[in-house]
């Protein structure tokens, strides 16, 4: 379900936030003011949308606003709180988890918090994975640091199994979920169980991961430190396609079916030529197709840059894609396919290039969250300490519409956010590269500039 589905027919949706019950118990929180239960941010931003739904006498669907209550559910004293991180790496992990300690002991007074060692295989005590005692001393300076401290695993545990740790060998009340897709599915188990049980756990999830396509969310944490990264790549690619005869840089970059990171990547360096996303098919033959506008590019210009997402181009491949331990499919390697096919093209017609393929995508998700993402990361933490405390349950907190909100964790996993070719980034990132003109058999750019030679080139 997206955001139009649900304006079109909000009756059908409750964005309501399950509570596990009357919050009766005064904040500790200091210095700042709370939030009322009934401040929500509407999901139609648009007037039309809102005269519209008022026009049908519909109630105009909201989001309940983030933040701290005047009343909690858990007696901090008596609260005792696991933190998990599943998936893939992600600049900003550390950042999280050092705020979650951080809010819960300085702001709350909760002293009993525990991290969960390797993801969900940390709540499966086959594996031996002893959880570990977190405070502020042990997160001091965490944060300087990519990865994890707690480690990271994928794959599916059995939710029974990972509720008796919960409940019976670590008496947790709150369990805070860092992740992105399989991991919010996961907590959707971990959820079921404990609903069945009647138990009285918290489950609140905070949305990583780098492709930055969690539905109902502006963006997640990692993102801007890899699109910052990869842009960086992205110039160095340039550098080295320009250093040699009919250079190609082709940097591939993460994301498997959305290109958020390659076209915010490709406008952050403002040198990419060609960017290559999943939301469109990618054709390789034929007078629109990739040969022939890299042939239009070379007419005028000694080099090329390419940026592709890995999920690009996978109807190329004539094999089923396997999936990972989370379920996710894995794809097949379209920047190898493409060094491949495109050597062979150009040596068909006799012309020689050299490319430098570059794949960083293990560099860029394991860096350390840059500043903008820093204190994205905190603000989600502390949020989501504040929604745990009151008693809010089965939720995703996250930036909507430039507001942090509590997002029912069902509408966040029910499908994937992916990019608008119709949109203005989209259009910004063809408008930057100019691929629409060498894509085109009546290629404008090839009357608009003459011959160039080689020194120009270089510019």
């Amino acid at each position: 379900m997206n955001l139009n589905e649900i304006l079109e027919n909000p009756k059908k949706y409750s964005l309501n936030v399950p509570s596990l019950g009357q919050a009766k118990i005064d904040s500790p929180v200091k210095g700042q003011s709370f939030i009322d239960e009934n401040s929500r941010v509407s999901l139609a931003s648009e007037l039309a949308q809102i005269e519209a739904l008022k026009h049908r006498k519909e109630i105009i669907p909201s989001l309940e606003i983030a933040g701290p209550r005047k009343k909690l559910f858990y007696d901090p004293m008596q609260t005792r709180v696991a933190i998990v991180t599943c998936g893939g790496l992600c600049p900003g992990l550390n950042n999280v988890i050092k705020g979650l300690v951080e809010v819960l002991t300085y702001d709350y007074g909760v002293r009993m918090i525990f991290g969960i060692r390797y993801g969900y295989r940390g709540l499966n005590p086959h594996y031996g994975l002893t959880a570990i005692r977190l405070n502020p001393d042990k997160v001091d300076n965490i944060h300087e640091d990519g990865g994890t401290i707690l480690g990271s695993s994928r794959g599916d545990q059995d939710p029974k199994i990972m509720v008796d740790t919960l409940s019976m060998q670590l008496n947790v009340n709150i369990l805070f979920c860092i992740g992105g897709d399989g991991t919010l599915r996961g907590a959707q188990e971990i959820i079921k169980e404990i609903n069945k049980r009647k138990d009285r756990i918290s489950v609140v999830c905070i949305p990583k991961t780098i492709d930055n396509d969690l539905n109902f969310m502006d963006r997640t944490f990692g993102f801007e430190t890899c699109v910052q990264s990869a842009a960086e790549i992205i110039k160095s690619a340039h550098v080295e396609a320009n250093g040699i005869p009919n250079g190609l840089g082709l940097v591939k970059v993460m994301g498997r079916d959305s290109g958020f990171i390659a076209a915010y990547a490709s406008l952050a360096s403002s040198v990419t030529n060609f960017c290559i996303i999943p939301e469109i098919p990618l054709v390789l033959d034929g007078p629109n197709g990739l040969f022939k506008a890299l042939e239009r590019r070379y007419r005028h210009k000694n080099h090329v840059v390419m940026v592709v997402a890995e999920g690009a181009g996978q109807d190329l491949f004539k094999s089923a894609a396997a999936k990972d331990a989370s379920g996710n499919i894995l794809k097949h390697d379209i920047g190898h396919l493409l060094v491949d096919k495109i050597t062979t093209y150009f040596k068909k017609i006799r012309k020689d290039i050299n490319i430098k393929y570059i794949d960083p995508s293990y560099i860029i998700r394991s860096v350390p969250a840059n500043s903008s993402d820093a204190i994205f990361c905190f603000q989600l933490a502390e949020n989501a300490v504040h929604a745990a405390m009151a008693g809010k349950t089965d939720i995703v907190v996250g930036s909507f519409k430039g507001v942090f909100a509590l997002v029912p964790l069902t509408y966040v996993v029910s499908e994937r956010k992916k990019i608008d070719t119709e949109s203005a980034l989209w259009h910004a990132v063809v408008g930057s590269t100019r691929q629409n003109d060498y894509f085109s058999e009546n290629c404008s750019y090839e009357n608009e500039l003459p011959n160039h030679s080689a020194a120009e080139d270089l510019e």
